[in-house]
């Protein structure tokens, strides 16, 4: 495996393909498709399983394994559908919209070779409103592909490809809460996996509806399932792109780069206290510190100089105090900047690599406002059909927030911790696992400092906000400042309702602001 180059440029051009012939021009634009299109299905599927992809949406799964298991549940009655999940709200992430906005080609074609392999007559780019930018690339690109015959499947027929502008809540991320936009309802993560209950709900004679009663009103489907209902494949944005690459030049070339639990590269967001804010595409395995340094100096500097880590470009002004992965996983903290950037190595350390966002906090912040900037996050965005996730974040989060105000008492930190163990009772979803785990990992790095903040009348400090980026432009990245002002209801309107949005959308079929307009 090789390690030696900091930057490679499989997903992310070196320019941006402006057109469709730009990337038919370099290879292997367009031949992945021809390839799969030539052979059975089964092909495709061994060539990805042999090639080790894993999904780069966060939570690294196997993708030959996911798509083999979609199959296997494929409906007798309907076909199966494609879903591109482009509705990234990770803070601190902007690698998908780079993807996107530079190569949507290569997306488009994987999701093609994707319906082709699970035998869907549908596509769907699921991205965000407020994503202007790369709503109309997407859109152009997709015009570009039907001019060009790629809809046309010789086996199914013609392709429906459809981008739906979702809502800017983070749940909508969540690939079974993201299928529930797509069927006209907000946010709200369902029990049944995507493979289980798809797209396309069957209804009308009761074949499907568990009559449960739930916000996502289906159960966890079954073996003795009469497979009626017709699964989903959903994709991150990044793990399509890697698709055609790898049927067109096989599993081999794939693994050329990266480690052998985790091959091939990956497409990592570096921001928070660094001179040059970047997205970066490197192979699997390369130190944290090394991608963390080309975001750190400034231009002309080498990364040599920085190698103790010092963040804004001036050596020992600043350091590094943690890195903040997202709101996904466990931070790293300074000692441990030469952690490979890999699946393995993560879990190995008790985190995670997530979708590879990484947010310097230098130490001019406190520990207590890193932890009260993602809980807020956290709680916020909470659906609250779990009453726990809901109201014992909240809780967590008004204490947090009372330590950086410098009006805590000492008895909170139990409070606190009793609470970081009751926030995941009856979780159907992955964010209150996030919210402990974020949550105690800054606690248990910094024991001393949260234990001083947390003491009658300590000095206030500086709060720190967790959001969603919104851009990156030069040395600016630009975090979404108007979440502040989103309120525990999903309003902005200044105070709270004291609903949860799920007792607050209370029919459960009312759906956010979304434009569903397709192509």
């Amino acid at each position: 495996m090789s390690l030696t180059s900091v930057s490679v440029a499989r997903l992310i051009p070196s320019q941006p393909f402006e057109t469709l012939a730009d990337y038919l021009a370099v290879s292997p634009g367009g031949e992945g498709l021809r390839a799969a299109r030539l052979v059975e299905r089964e092909v495709v599927i061994a060539e990805l399983e042999a090639s080790g992809l894993r999904g780069r949406g966060g939570a690294g799964f196997p993708t030959g394994t996911k798509w083999r298991t979609v199959v296997s549940f494929e409906s007798a009655a309907l076909a199966t559908s494609v879903v591109v999940n482009a509705a990234e709200g990770e803070p601190g992430t902007f690698k998908d919209r780079t993807i996107l906005l530079a190569n949507p080609y290569a997306v488009i074609e994987g999701a093609l070779i994707a319906a082709r392999v699970v035998g869907a007559r549908s596509v769907t780019i699921a991205t965000k409103q407020r994503f202007t930018d790369v709503v109309a690339r997407v859109r152009a690109a997709i015009d570009e592909i039907r001019g060009a015959g790629w809809l046309h499947d010789p086996t199914v027929g013609e392709i429906e490809m459809t981008v739906v502008e979702g809502p800017a809540e983070y749940l909508y991320g969540e690939e079974t809460a993201l299928l529930e936009v797509l069927d006209g309802r907000p946010p709200f993560p369902r029990i049944a996996p995507p493979w289980r209950r798809g797209l396309v709900e069957v209804v009308a004679d009761d074949e499907v509806d568990s009559g449960s009663g739930l916000s996502a009103h289906v159960d966890l489907a079954v073996e003795a399932d009469d497979n009626v209902a017709p699964p989903v494949l959903v994709d991150n944005v990044e793990t399509l792109a890697n698709v055609a690459g790898i049927v067109a030049l096989g599993a081999s070339w794939f693994r050329s780069v990266g480690t052998e639990q985790s091959p091939g590269t990956i497409v990592c967001t570096v921001t928070g206290a660094v001179s040059n804010p970047a997205v970066i595409e490197v192979p699997m395995g390369m130190p944290l510190r090394a991608v963390l340094e080309s975001a750190m100096r400034d231009l002309g500097q080498p990364a040599a100089e920085h190698a103790a880590g010092p963040v804004n470009g001036l050596p020992g002004e600043r350091s590094i105090r943690c890195v903040l992965m997202g709101v996904s996983n466990a931070i790293l903290t300074s000692d441990e900047l030469d952690l490979p950037i890999s699946y393995e190595a993560m879990r190995a350390r008790g985190t995670g690599l997530g979708s590879a966002s990484f947010i310097v906090v230098d130490d001019s912040t406190h520990p207590a406002a890193v932890a009260a900037g993602a809980s807020r996050f956290l709680a916020v965005e909470s659906c609250g059909q779990c009453t726990a996730c809901k109201q014992d974040g909240l809780e967590i989060s008004g204490l947090l927030a009372s330590m950086v105000a410098g009006t805590a008492d000492p008895t909170d930190l139990g409070t606190i911790a009793t609470r970081l163990d009751t926030v995941v009772g009856g979780a159907r979803c992955s964010l209150a696992t996030q919210h402990q785990t974020v949550v105690r990992s800054i606690f248990d790095a910094f024991p001393d400092a949260m234990r001083a903040q947390a003491a009658v009348n300590a000095e206030p400090v500086a709060p720190y906000l967790v959001a969603e980026l919104l851009g990156i432009d030069g040395a600016t990245a630009t975090v979404d400042e108007s979440f502040a002002d989103k309120q525990p209801d999903w309003t902005s309107a200044g105070r709270d309702s004291g609903q949860a949005p799920a007792e607050r959308l209370d029919d459960h079929r009312q759906p956010l602001d979304v434009d569903g307009e397709s192509t």
